[in-house]
């Protein structure tokens, strides 16, 4: 293969990955390569992966073998998750050339300028997730009027479901000096909203440096970084903070948001199970409990917030009372919206070995009570704003005609389409609620 000149990204799973998506492919730019849309095919294909579930592991062999078919002689580059997880499985798949681990894949811009050198077979570079111990800074910019910040990365908990830890390594975050430099040039390219992105962000604070086995004590929490952020960064409308442990959302956090005029009332908080057997199961750090007091503590300082809810439905032991229990928790709550996930055997979790299995079948109905039950609710959230106003950051929208923008508490909002709208808070008047189950808005004119 001759030197490649055109990289194409595909970009799986969370916001942080897009971040780093986005950096990467500013470096693989400024050292000479053409950045093109994946579905033009390229001389190089790059897909960074998810590994959350076991459909995410299968979403990423389908977009290997669509990007050989959008380009034959493409080199298939796989990089994130998955690649940490699972190296050699991935370079069992015929099409992919090489595999790049949690460490690695910092290194893309050096490893494509090196694809022309193999001749046969896959390279796989993926050390110990050990060796992922510095924090490599990212930032989303490009067709977004948001840019995903990366604060954090990896995690120190022990949820017995989740594989984070052994994609990513140990917890670790930047420093509040080069986050603001980063926010800084942000700023610089345009961007009007920022929006908080890690694995753990809530443990914002720890080192990079290990010694002896041993991190250093955190210099700074979570509530030191957003304040500063809001105290120092001139030029963005908007902050966001993009999910958060309920454990770690501590009154001082909500009550900050609630003061701010730019940390926008948004909060995204995993519950996963709204009964505490399974919470002790999956090593939760906290119980159903104490997130009802976090969602009622920024409701009483912000009641116009949106509280979205993370949930697994179909852990081992879950029983059909169980389930309920969970079902009457959040059909109580006052949020607005669920992110529901199936629950996924993952190889190497304390949970894939657990007894008292529940029957796929099973899990599929939970899943689907409890999507319409989010449908119901953020239907009934979305209903309480029809005939008032919002202001709007408008992003370019994909339906014809449209745009489309979200208010500082997400709500999801089209307007007609203007081009001088994009990238602009704009004032608008809710006149209804679109078959798609979003707002409808018309521009307020002074």
């Amino acid at each position: 293969m001759a030197t490649p000149h055109s990289v194409a990204f595909h970009t799986l799973g969370c916001k942080l990955n897009y971040a780093e998506s986005s950096t990467l492919s500013q470096q693989i730019q400024d050292q000479g390569f053409d950045i093109v849309d994946f579905n033009n095919g390229a001389d190089v294909c790059v897909i960074n992966t998810c590994s959350v579930t076991e459909f995410a592991d299968k979403k990423c062999r389908q977009v290997v073998r669509r990007a050989k078919r959008l380009n034959p002689s493409a080199k298939i580059v796989v990089i994130g998750c998955y690649a940490q997880l699972k190296p050699t499985e991935i370079s069992e798949i015929p099409e992919v050339d090489m595999v790049l681990g949690a460490a690695e894949k910092f290194n893309l811009v050096k490893h494509i300028a090196n694809l022309s050198n193999i001749s046969e077979g896959t390279l796989v570079k993926a050390t110990e997730v050990k060796d992922a111990n510095t924090f490599i800074e990212a930032y989303s910019f490009g067709n977004r009027t948001r840019s995903f910040l990366k604060v954090q990365d990896g995690c120190d908990y022990k949820c017995t479901f989740c594989t984070i830890p052994q994609a990513r390594g140990k917890s670790r975050s930047g420093t509040i000096p080069t986050i603001i430099k980063t926010a800084n040039e942000i700023v610089q390219k345009g961007g009007k909203e920022i929006v908080l992105t890690g694995v753990n962000i809530g443990d914002f604070g720890n080192g990079t440096a290990v010694i002896e086995g041993v991190k250093p004590k955190k210099e700074a929490l979570f509530i030191d970084l957003i304040k500063s952020l809001d105290k120092e960064i001139e030029g963005i409308e908007r902050f966001r903070i993009s999910s958060i442990e309920p454990n770690l959302c501590t009154d001082e956090i909500i009550s900050f948001v609630a003061e701010s005029n730019r940390f926008v009332p948004h909060f995204h908080m995993p519950l996963q199970s709204g009964n505490n057997k399974q919470l002790r199961i999956m090593k939760r750090r906290y119980k159903k409990e104490l997130y009802q007091d976090r969602v009622n503590s920024i409701r009483k300082v912000m009641p116009n917030a949106c509280i979205g809810v993370d949930v697994i439905v179909g852990f081992p032991g879950e029983t059909d009372e169980d389930f309920l229990e969970t079902y009457n928790f959040i059909n109580q709550l006052d949020i607005n919206y669920l992110h529901v996930f199936t629950f996924s055997e993952r190889n190497n979790t304390p949970a894939a070995q657990m007894e008292d299995v529940v029957p796929m079948e099973k899990r599929r109905k939970r899943n689907e009570m409890l999507t319409l039950l989010s449908k119901k609710k953020k239907k009934a959230f979305y209903q309480k704003y029809i005939g008032t106003e919002a202001t709007i950051l408008v992003e370019q929208g994909s339906k014809e005609g449209w745009m489309t923008g979200f208010s500082e508490n997400y709500l999801k909002v089209e307007l007609p389409l203007d081009e001088s709208f994009q990238n602009k808070l704009v004032n608008v008047q809710l006149t209804e609620l679109s078959e798609e189950g979003v707002l409808v808005g018309s521009q307020i004119t002074s």
